[in-house]
């Protein structure tokens, strides 16, 4: 061989050398990059894990503390009912030992009643529940209970004539239709 042969060959070997170098040298780049986004994604997770557990028990809490406030609605949810009611009842406890007394006064104990029906009717609209009274009204189904048919010259037919008990709505749902007397058309006269 040569000088200038070496000299080729140990240039060649010295760019080998500096490719391989700077080969490995990005190799150890993309390692370390690599190691990097393992550490970064490795981190993620465990935030998202504690994130999701922390989630997890929030909503266990929520559930808890649903279940609980339910319980003590269906315990409780009356007492503003009831507390309304009270005074009615303390009042027909006075009418009634007023109307045991020998001395009695009618007109006194009417009065009384008919303040004592006012309290519980109030009370009654406090809370939605409305009377359903429908007399000189349409005959409706859905709010209406016929118990009987009477020929009514004065009335367009199915028009109630009678109540015979009311009905009534909480919050304009039934939860008693009235029960109701209806006019029929009159019976055609035979020739």
């Amino acid at each position: 061989m040569t000088d200038t042969e070496n000299t080729v060959d140990q240039a060649e070997n010295n760019e080998d050398l500096e490719q391989a170098a700077t080969d490995q040298q990005a190799e150890a780049g993309d390692v370390a990059e690599l190691q990097k986004r393992l550490e970064d994604a490795e981190a993620l997770a465990k935030d998202n894990q504690d994130k999701f557990l922390r989630a997890q028990a929030e909503m266990e809490n929520i559930r808890r503390r649903s279940e609980r406030e339910l319980e003590n609605a269906h315990k409780y949810g009356m007492e503003k009912f009831a507390t309304e009611l009270l005074p009615v009842f303390d009042s027909l406890e006075l009418g009634l030992t007023a109307a045991t007394d020998e001395n009695a006064d009618l007109a006194k104990l009417k009065e009384g009643t008919e303040l004592t029906l006012k309290m519980f009717t109030s009370a009654f609209e406090k809370f939605g529940i409305n009377q359903v009274h429908p007399i000189d009204e349409e005959f409706d189904p859905d709010f209406h209970q016929a118990m009987t048919m009477i020929e009514h010259p004065e009335k367009d037919p199915n028009t109630v004539v009678d109540v015979m008990q009311k009905g009534y709505t909480i919050n304009e749902r039934l939860i008693r239709p009235a029960m109701v007397v209806v006019s029929k058309p009159p019976a055609k006269e035979s020739e």
